[in-house]
């Protein structure tokens, strides 16, 4: 699997980085109740937050939040999926479960606070981009929306685009049939090369643990 970053991206933001954890031969099906129970904990938790911890306090959401007006998309329009996943849990609807690798990468997005995304190898075909969208990109979502990715922070492949911090394509979407899988973490820039390394080691160890599998992963910088 190679991972690199555009030229516009490397020019845009001087401390990009991006975490990649490839897995194989996973295991995706309801989540267990150690997860469910620990997501649903951490939701309630959340909630009781909102008036200590506003979404205009919090570091990372505010970071991506001025990433994204670099980049030419209105944070308030397209938000960052951390601070979508965020705003709704503080409004009181909880997170519907959906399978284990959703629901995982749901509560990482919300514990580091996040953008992140999981992608089946299967359907993604040569080399992935990190890049800003073109006018001709544009995918049908995992809402069943069709995204204008034109001026915002995208992957690609040799297809199409079919990620990005907003929201996900249904191409390349996990489900319980996806034995091989890549993790995308949008760290903040903000953030050490040790701590987006702990990080991913951290994403890794439980993803693996729920999951099954083998895994290996990288930062792109």
């Amino acid at each position: 699997m190679t991972i690199t970053m555009s030229n516009q991206i490397q020019t845009l933001f001087s401390h990009f980085k991006i975490g990649a954890i490839q897995y194989n031969d996973i295991t995706v099906e309801d989540s267990p109740k150690m997860l469910a129970g620990r997501l649903q904990l951490f939701q309630e938790s959340l909630m009781l937050d909102v008036d200590t911890n506003p979404i205009s306090s919090i570091e990372p959401i505010q970071e991506w939040r001025q990433i994204f007006k670099k980049a030419g998309t209105d944070p308030s329009r397209y938000r960052p999926s951390s601070e979508a996943l965020l705003r709704r849990v503080y409004k009181g609807n909880q997170l519907s479960p959906i399978h284990s690798a959703a629901d995982t990468n749901n509560f990482f997005s919300l514990q580091y606070q996040i953008p992140l995304g999981i992608y089946d190898l299967a359907n993604i075909k040569g080399e992935i981009v990190i890049d800003i969208g073109l006018e001709e990109d544009q995918y049908e979502a995992i809402n069943g929306r069709n995204m204008d990715m034109s001026g915002k922070i995208l992957t690609r492949d040799d297809i199409s685009a079919f990620g990005s911090p907003i929201i996900d394509s249904k191409r390349t979407m996990v489900t319980p049939t996806t034995k091989d899988a890549v993790h995308i973490v949008y760290f903040q820039p903000s953030l050490t090369e040790e701590n987006c390394h702990e990080m991913l080691r951290a994403i890794e160890k439980m993803f693996i643990q729920v999951h099954g599998g083998t895994s290996s992963s990288k930062l792109v910088l």
